[in-house]
């Protein structure tokens, strides 16, 4: 009987996270964190820089040992089967990983090459690569000519060229415009629906709420997992006051003067576009706390307010509320 891996070997899930701990000597990176991923599923791993969200991706690729639990991709142990798994398994880094001085086709010859394509496969995953990235045409051109759409495109094609089953994409659109934005969004989703997982980490809340599920992670531990409208329902401590007015700036400074004087017990107070979101607490600490409140105190400032107004949290006021907790235990 063969005794190579398969994909039977470890519990079911695309990605399977049990109780994953990393610590650097005394610092803890990841913190006993559990979750699983389903196949076909788009994930969103979202926290603050320095959460331990790529330090997870490393482990999950076997490109660090945990210091204790265990992960699988595809069923196979990311610490034990490293090499089975790399087989199946596509990586987009933080950090542009293509040569510049290839041309874009050279680029997809490479990487197919390192995955083991050869002959006619090859050629056809290099056309189907080429396409995909929208370079028709420019595939002889250098890489370091395109643009920054066009070479995250590129390079997410490069991660895929051998067809892998699950795909790690670490902030894969940091510093592109948002039209690039969304026609990557459009790739990724096109995988999905083939069957491919991709779990994704984003700085930007539009995309994350494309994500079927999100997972939350803070300090290193996991503080909240749903998909983006039941986090919504059921993970905001406090509620939204929206502020309107003339000068948001000066009332941001208001307000966050009042806040740490503790004139007005808010949980937060950020600035969204041209609004002001203040979270006003379940239970304030000087009874309760409401937007007449709110209004006169900048009023009194010589502030002219033009809505006050109680609305649904958004994500991002979710993931604030959700990262800026206190620590369980």
């Amino acid at each position: 009987m063969s005794t190579h891996p398969t994909p039977l070997d470890g519990p079911a899930g695309s990605i399977v996270v049990e109780n994953l701990t990393k610590r650097f000597g005394d610092f803890t990176a990841v913190d006993d964190v559990s979750f699983s991923v389903n196949a076909g599923e788009v994930f969103g791993w979202l926290g603050p820089n320095g959460a331990g969200k790529t330090t997870t991706i490393r482990m999950l690729l076997g490109l660090l040992k945990p210091t204790s639990g265990r992960s699988y991709v595809l069923g196979l142990n990311s610490a034990t089967q490293t090499k089975a798994m790399h087989a199946q398994v596509g990586y987009m880094s933080q950090q542009f990983t293509l040569y510049n001085d290839l041309t874009a086709a050279e680029n997809v010859h490479f990487y197919g090459m390192v995955y083991g394509l050869s002959g006619n496969e090859l050629r056809k995953r290099q056309d189907e690569i080429i396409q995909l990235a929208g370079l028709e045409g420019r595939g002889h051109e250098l890489t370091q000519t395109l643009s920054g759409g066009w070479k995250q495109r590129l390079a997410l094609g490069c991660a895929i060229v051998h067809r892998p089953r699950v795909v790690f994409l670490d902030e894969p659109t940091a510093g592109v415009d948002p039209i690039s934005r969304r026609e990557f969004w459009t790739l990724i989703y096109s995988m999905a629906q083939t069957g491919v997982t991709v779990l994704v980490t984003t700085h930007y809340m539009d995309e994350a709420e494309l994500c079927q599920r999100i997972g939350f992670i803070s300090q290193g531990r996991l503080v909240a997992l749903d998909s983006p409208g039941r986090l919504k329902e059921t993970q905001m401590r406090g509620r939204v006051l929206e502020i309107s007015t003339a000068d948001p700036d000066r009332a941001m400074r208001i307000l966050k003067a009042a806040q740490q004087s503790g004139r007005l017990p808010l949980d937060e107070v950020a600035l969204y576009g041209a609004q002001i979101h203040a979270v006003v607490p379940d239970a304030p600490q000087a009874g309760v706390l409401n937007k007449e409140t709110v209004g006169r105190l900048l009023t009194a400032e010589g502030l002219r307010v033009s809505s006050l107004e109680w609305i649904a949290p958004t994500l991002e006021d979710v993931f604030i509320s959700s990262v800026s907790a206190p620590a369980a235990g």
